[in-house]
Formats: structure tokens, sequence, C-alpha cells
């Protein structure tokens, strides 16, 4: 009989089976990640993708009796290849639970941005099986089904967040609502921090915006919506607030799934199922994990795990807009939202592996954030007609108020959109596009006198 020992002591975890150049991992069996790394000074970035691999799946800085009792080899994430400062890591999908981005986030990034041997790390793709996908539901709606129960077509979905987004009482909020929603918004919105204040209790806001929706449906003859911001303090508390924004017969909700966290947000999606409520994901906080190029965690990984738990709409950015997002890689994350069968890898924008989406519902992507009529060419040339625009301070900063600017907007975007469906290059047309159409509609001509000049650009 053979006894098999153990030697105790240290060695280098590149020494202790984490590192395999030759080995070429089965994407059905295999979650494959890539992490840019710069090594703390001293290091070399060999040991410290070892170090990543081993500290994130089955290894620690020292050898155990314990490892005696298991075949690791069967567990261990392995570095498989290393270009430049980006180390390839596959780690054996038996490793996470099945639909948990929680037990993914808890496993790969859960503790190895602390180790000391890394000076900067930064995860900036990740892929999963097929199979593993499938254990994940993704949208209860999907971008066609959002469509049917808005009944808007050929043009992408117009909102607009209330502003002052703090101070106003829940009459006058509602208020807002109406006007922007007679005006010709699809939606209006809660931001991010909307939840139910001393000023504007959400029990409050949901009765006064609820009779302002019905009334902007019954005046227009059109289907209206308001995103009521769910998110609080408890699932429970997020619970009650959902199913009160059903019983009121509204049809959206929305949910901040970064601060919230993926668990309640989990939860919230099934509830909103089983209600039938489409799901507005904002991405509050997304900054603090992505926005540093070498550290973090790219967004376009939060937007694929958003859409596999179930996000209807999901903020990306606007490139054009005041908030910081690079022109390509938002346009591939929006098209990574949106398909229903395979992202392609296409690593000059990011994408750094296939991935198959097992026919899982799309997303629309949203463009919200210093945005206004003049930025809707570019916007519509970049995300097509399958999303979602939001105008905030670009509707209630028109001189008419947010009637006027919800009428700017929607003529604007069903001008732009009637000609992309022609197949006009609209980057080059939608500019006099709108100036024709400023002759005919004042509420345009208003808006172009005072927001013509403003831009955000920095690229």
């Amino acid at each position: 009989m053979t006894v098999q020992t153990f030697k105790a002591g240290v060695k280098p975890y590149k020494e202790s089976g984490y590192i395999n150049f030759d080995f070429v991992p089965d994407p059905d069996r295999y979650v494959l990640t890539a992490f840019k790394i710069v090594p703390a000074a001293d290091t070399d970035i060999v040991e410290v993708a070892a170090a990543v691999a081993a500290e994130s799946s089955t290894g620690t800085w020292t050898e155990v009796w314990s490892k005696t009792l298991t075949n690791l080899a069967e567990y261990n994430a392995i570095v498989y290849r290393i270009e430049g400062d980006i180390a390839y890591i596959a780690y054996p999908v038996v490793l996470f639970e099945e639909g948990s981005i929680v037990n993914v986030m808890s496993s790969i990034i859960g503790n190895v941005f602390g180790m000391k041997a890394v000076k900067t790390l930064k995860l900036m793709d990740i892929a999963f099986p097929a199979a593993y996908m499938t254990t994940f539901p993704g949208p209860n709606n999907g971008i066609e089904i959002v469509r049917d129960k808005m009944q808007i077509y050929q043009r992408p979905l117009l909102g607009g967040t209330v502003k002052p987004k703090l101070g106003l009482s829940a009459k006058a909020y509602a208020t807002i609502v109406y006007e922007s929603l007679l005006g010709g918004l699809d939606t209006t919105k809660d931001d991010e921090n909307v939840n139910s204040q001393p000023f504007n209790r959400w029990r409050d806001r949901l009765f006064f915006v609820a009779e302002a929706v019905h009334r902007a449906e019954a005046d227009t003859g059109l289907r209206k919506a308001h995103f009521f911001n769910v998110t609080a303090g408890s699932c429970e508390d997020s619970l009650e607030r959902l199913h009160a924004a059903a019983d009121a017969g509204m049809r959206y909700i929305m949910y901040d799934f970064l601060t919230g966290g993926f668990a309640a947000f989990e939860t919230v999606r099934r509830a909103a199922e089983k209600r039938g409520l489409m799901i507005h994901v904002h991405r509050a906080m997304h900054a603090v994990i992505d926005r540093h190029p070498d550290h973090g965690v790219h967004f376009r990984v939060l937007a694929k795990w958003g859409r596999m738990h179930g996000a209807d709409n999901l903020h990306t950015g606007t490139v054009v807009g005041k908030l910081e997002g690079k022109r390509a890689e938002t346009i591939a994350i929006a098209n990574m939202l949106r398909e229903r069968r395979l992202t392609q890898a296409d690593p000059a924008n990011g994408i750094l592996f296939d991935q198959a989406w097992m026919q899982m519902k799309s997303t629309f992507p949203v463009a919200s954030g210093g945005i206004h009529i003049l930025h809707v060419p570019e916007l519509v040339a970049m995300f097509g007609l399958d999303a979602f625009f939001l105008f905030g301070g670009g509707t209630h900063g028109h001189p008419r108020g947010s009637r006027g600017g919800g009428c700017a907007n929607k003529a604007v975007v069903e001008a732009i959109s009637e000609a992309y469906l022609r197949g006009d290059d609209v980057l080059r047309s939608g500019p006099e596009i709108i100036r024709t159409l400023a002759q005919k509609v004042p509420e345009v001509q208003e808006a172009i006198d005072t927001w013509g000049q403003v831009r955000f650009d920095t690229e």
C-alpha cells in the first residue's frame, strides 16, 4: 500500500500547479477570464498571475496537509496564457454554484485584489460555458416584450429622469412626470438615489405618480410608464415597494443592482416576474468599480452579469454625454446585451472571448447622462434603434418646461429614426434633418437655441 506523504513548507505559486502554458481550456468546461496585472515592485508577472489563480481557486500561501484528501488538479484554476500585461486564467466550472453571480464574484474577485504582490489588477473580460449560462434566468421580458408591452416600434424608447431628483414633494414630482409624458416621453424615472426620503416618501410618490401616469395615458391614448426605484435598505422593503407598484397598475420598476447587490437583485427579479413587471437597472456605483484603467472590474463584465441576472434595461453610457466611456467599447457592450445567440470575440474592442447566450432574452442598452436633441444622430448611429434614450436635463431644461422638452425629444428621435430606417447616414444627414424639423416644431428650435453649443466630448 502506497501512503501519500505531505511535505510542509512554502514554495512559489508558479511551482504549485497553477501555470500551464500548454493547456488549452475547453470552453464547455471552464470559465475563462482575462486579468490585467501590474505586479508590485520586484515581483514577476508569472508568479503574480499564478498567485491570482491559486488564491481565487484552491491555493493558499503555504503547503497544507489537507490537500492530500482530494485531487486538486481537477479544481485548480490555471494560467494558460500571458500576453503583455494580460493573464488568461481558466476556472473549472464546477467551482461555481449554478445561477449565482454572487458566488462567481466571491471566488474570482473576492480576495485577490488585496494581495500585496499586486499593484493593480483588473478583470477585463469573462466568459461562461453554455451549460452554465442556462442556469441564469436573464431578463423576464427583453427587448421584444418590452416593445410589445409599451406598443412602441421602429425607434428608440424615450425616457427622462425627474429633475431635480431630490427635494421635490411627491405631488410636485408627479406634476413633472405628467408634463413629461404628455409632452412626448414614453417613460419617466426615479434616479438612483430617490428612495423614501422625508420630503418624498415612497408610498406618497407612488400614489401621485401612478395617478399622473394613468392620466397621461388617458390624455394621449398611448402607453406610458414610470420607473419606480424599489431599491431599499432591505429586501423586505424592496419587495413591499415592488408589490405596491404592481397593485397600482404600474408596468415598470427600477433597481440599483450594484449598490443593492446581486442576491437582492435576484430576489427582486423573481418577484417582478411573478407580477409581470419590467425591470430598469441603474448602474449606480459602477465607476467606483470599473473606471480606473488598471484596477477593478471592467463594465463589460458588470453588464454581462446584469443581463444574466435579469435586466430588461441597463445603463451603458452615451459617449457623447457627461459620463466617461469609450465609443468602440460602449458600442461593443450594447451589441453584447442585444445578441441572442453568440457574441464573438472582438479583441480590438475589448471582447476577448466568445460568449454563447443560449437564446437568453436581450437587454435594452440605455443611453443616459447629459444628452439633448443634437446628440440624437450620434446616438442612433452608435446604438441603432433597439436602445433606450433617457433625457433628464435635456427634457426639463427646455424653455417651455418638461412638456416642451418631451415634445422636442420625441419629434427629433422619430425623424432621425425614420431616416435611419431609410438607410441614411444619420451622422451626415442628421443635423440638416433637425434644422428642417425646427422650422415646423418650435420646441425643437428652442432646444437648439438652448443647448446647441453644449458638448461633453473628451475623445
